[in-house]
């Protein structure tokens, strides 16, 4: 049990009302201790019986018996204390500047450990001793070393400050009471402590709450700033995809143009060079028949000469080269003809690859969406994993609760969206009409309905097979240059932003801008009427395959 007691704190050994080492002690029902002179003493003061800890009331005064193990416990705990103060009051130190000295030391002033509100002095290790040991000096209330204790007096009546006068909201001695402060509302100090300790316990609760709420801003701001890196990368990804794909293109259109122009050269130097073969093979045959003419004029044989002159005097087959002419070919035009295609081109391309690059982004805020059967209008047929919706030719006969469709063919997800983005696709394969789209959560689900953004509707749709178009206000026929087997649709709540993808394609369908959302929204699927069986197909809301 010693080698047990020496590994206990002091404090586990104070009372917490007279601040001292136990003296008798009990151990009430609520389960705390304390001396019992001290427990017995402040349930004569306050009724019913309170602890003075966790505050819970008896309201029958518990018997009082002194816990025999705690009390063993604290007297070897008191003589461990006083064995170490012995022991060690030669390894003291001197009071330091700023520190509290003992009032007691003579000579050098050790380095006060208490001091005590009756004796209003300050004691160190060694001359606290008697504190802890005397039964006269136990009850004596002990503190925090603190200098000027003279301040604990009154300066008025030279007693000490031991009530608390509410009224005027200052510290007073007894004899405040009956003068100065006659009739004004006076408490213990004490009892003023415990309720400022209180009130401080729940300001420290709201400053730690304060406290907590900015470390989850920072925490929200964190996520932010990584979102927005991660954002950022992909941006970053897209746009060097996008340029590098645009510098190959104009590298290929320059390698093209020099090609072109090369092969315009090479044409003209291929002319040349036969023009000069023939020219020069013509002067061969010319200057053997000069030789010839030559070695002729020199002969003094009369009858040679006039035998061969005949052949001789006529010139050699020749072309007439007067009108033959190698002419450099034009380059005008080829520049501007090439720039011109490459633009054209690139803005294709362009067109195209933000397209992709746009998609991919989008995708990254896939939701998984599922219909919601309390909103189906009656005549629509849901598959049981919510994924799937058609018309059907019989009326079910369902609930006509306040958020179902009862004429239009309109079903709306289970998911509401109030912030962020979110992204969903629906297979429209094999229709001929459809509606699709977000509404905000308070349309108009009885009768007759205008889809529009004014009533709370940003849809696009497809009739009679082709006719593609926007629910803008006013509407907006679309041009697309392939039919959508699959729709992606985006929204960004805060940007204001609802856009159609062609996922396929890779295209951007349409993009209603500038919306201001205040409410929920809901996707919205609307697989039309049958048209003699040629739209019979269902929607499916699809798994999103991330674009590579």
């Amino acid at each position: 049990m010693s080698a047990a007691s020496m590994q206990m704190t002091e404090d586990q050994f104070l009372c917490s009302i007279c601040l001292d080492v136990f003296t008798d002690p009990v151990t009430i029902p609520c389960g705390h201790n304390f001396c019992k002179a001290c427990i017995t003493q402040h349930w004569n003061v306050n009724v019913p019986s309170q602890c003075p800890n966790c505050k819970e009331v008896f309201y029958t005064r518990p018997e009082l018996k002194v816990n025999t193990f705690i009390s063993e416990m604290a007297a070897q705990f008191r003589q461990s204390a006083q064995q170490k103060a012995s022991s060690s009051s030669s390894e003291q130190q001197a009071a330091k500047p700023g520190e509290v000295p003992c009032d007691v030391c003579t000579g050098t002033k050790l380095k006060a450990l208490k001091s005590c509100l009756v004796c209003l002095d300050s004691f160190c290790e060694t001359h606290l001793e008697p504190h802890l040991t005397r039964a006269g000096l136990k009850r004596h209330q002990l503190i925090d070393p603190v200098e000027n204790l003279e301040g604990r007096m009154c300066t008025k009546h030279d007693k000490l400050l031991e009530l608390f006068c509410k009224t005027d909201q200052m510290c007073v001695c007894k004899l405040c009471t009956v003068l100065d402060h006659k009739n004004h509302d006076v408490v213990p100090l004490k009892e003023e402590y415990e309720g400022k300790k209180a009130e401080l316990g729940k300001t420290d609760d709201e400053i730690q709450q304060m406290i907590q709420m900015r470390r989850l801003k920072i925490q929200e701001i964190k996520h932010s700033v990584e979102l927005s890196e991660e954002d950022a990368d992909r941006e970053i990804a897209g746009g060097v995809q996008v340029f590098t794909a645009l510098k190959e293109s104009v590298e290929r259109s320059q390698a093209e143009l020099i090609d072109t122009i090369k092969e315009k050269q090479r044409k003209t130097e291929k002319q040349a060079e036969g023009l000069i073969k023939e020219l020069e093979q013509e002067i061969c045959e010319l200057k053997k028949r000069s030789t010839e003419v030559e070695q002729l004029s020199r002969s003094e044989d009369h009858l040679h000469l006039l035998q061969s002159f005949r052949t001789l005097k006529a010139a050699p087959p020749t072309k007439n080269w007067t009108g033959v002419r190698v002419s450099p070919p034009s380059y005008e035009g080829t520049v501007v003809r090439a720039v011109t295609q490459l633009e054209e081109t690139l803005s294709n391309q362009m067109k195209k690859l933000v397209a992709e690059v746009e998609l991919k982004r989008v995708q990254q805020s896939a939701v998984d969406v599922t219909l919601d059967p309390d909103t189906a209008q009656p005549n629509l047929i849901l598959s049981d994993d919510g994924k799937q919706v058609k018309l059907g030719d019989v009326k079910n006969n369902l609930l006509d609760n306040p958020e179902r469709f009862d004429t239009c063919r309109i079903v709306l997800a289970k998911q509401s969206f109030s912030s962020g983005r979110f992204y969903y696709e629906v297979q429209v394969k094999g229709k001929t009409k459809w509606d699709l789209g977000v509404v905000r959560e308070s349309i108009n689900r009885k009768g007759s309905i205008t889809a529009s953004p004014q009533e709370g509707f940003w849809t696009i749709k497809l009739r009679n097979q082709n006719e593609y178009s926007a629910r803008d206000d006013p509407p907006v026929r679309l041009s697309l240059k392939s039919r959508p087997q699959k729709v992606g649709v985006f929204v960004d709540y805060e940007e204001g932003l609802v856009s159609f993808h062609d996922v396929d394609a890779a295209a951007l369908i349409y993009s209603f801008t500038g919306c201001c959302f205040t409410e929920k929204l809901y996707p919205f699927f609307n697989p039309c009427n049958n048209d003699g069986g040629k739209n019979s197909a269902p929607l499916i809301i699809s798994p999103v395959n991330h674009t590579e």
